[in-house]
């Protein structure tokens, strides 16, 4: 009994590597081309088709997959650490700057997932990005930071579309962009004034393009 069990823990430690490195050649490999067939992301993975159809039985379970890597990696992001709140601006700056890696890196499925999950799947790993949003938004609306005369919810959902509208510019290429010009572009939709906006995310920005 002792001696299935220290076997099946190798064998479950190889499963989900495997599980893992399909799920990230199948993000690469649908960045590249969104037509990508599951026979090329096999190919990517360096597996055989078998083997992607052993962890996902199609195109839409695989989809399922990257959606729940998506949500796990954005949770992880909201629960970082962060340094004592300071003012309104920077706070949702450095909120952005946490979070636009983890729609930069799973961007591809704001165009593929509606297809192959419906419309809304998307837009249901956003809620806890968008409730911490609403929160700082509203503080930032007390100290007289963002636009007022706005329900807090609301512009927590206009920023959350403001963000997904830039990630999708990236998808078809009109927009490039390390992730300032995306929190500076945020926080002036939020009311801030350009030019304090852009001296806070430069000012938060280090030179290797990590968030200080």
């Amino acid at each position: 009994m002792i001696h299935a069990h220290l076997t099946a823990a190798p064998e479950r430690s190889r499963t989900l590597l495997t599980r893992a490195r399909t799920l990230e050649a199948a993000r690469q490999e649908l960045d590249r081309d969104p037509d990508s067939s599951l026979g090329d992301i096999a190919e990517a993975a360096g597996v055989v088709r078998r083997t992607v159809y052993g962890h996902f039985n199609g195109r839409a379970a695989l989809m399922e997959g990257l959606m729940e890597e998506a949500t796990w990696a954005l949770r992880k992001a909201l629960a970082a650490p962060r340094p004592p709140m300071t003012d309104a601006v920077t706070e949702l700056a450095r909120f952005v700057l946490a979070v636009r890696p983890v729609g930069d890196r799973y961007r591809i499925l704001l165009r593929l997932a509606p297809q192959d999950l419906g419309a809304d799947r998307p837009t249901e790993v956003l809620p806890p990005a968008r409730d911490t949003a609403e929160a700082m938004i509203g503080r930032g609306q007390r100290h007289g930071a963002f636009l007022t005369g706005i329900p807090p919810v609301v512009l927590a959902r206009a920023l959350e579309g403001h963000l997904l509208g830039l990630l999708d510019c990236v998808n078809s290429g009109v927009w490039s962009d390390d992730g300032t010009d995306t929190a500076t572009a945020a926080l002036i939709a939020m009311g801030a004034a350009g030019d304090s906006a852009a001296a806070c995310v430069h000012g938060l920005v280090r030179p290797d393009g990590d968030a200080a």
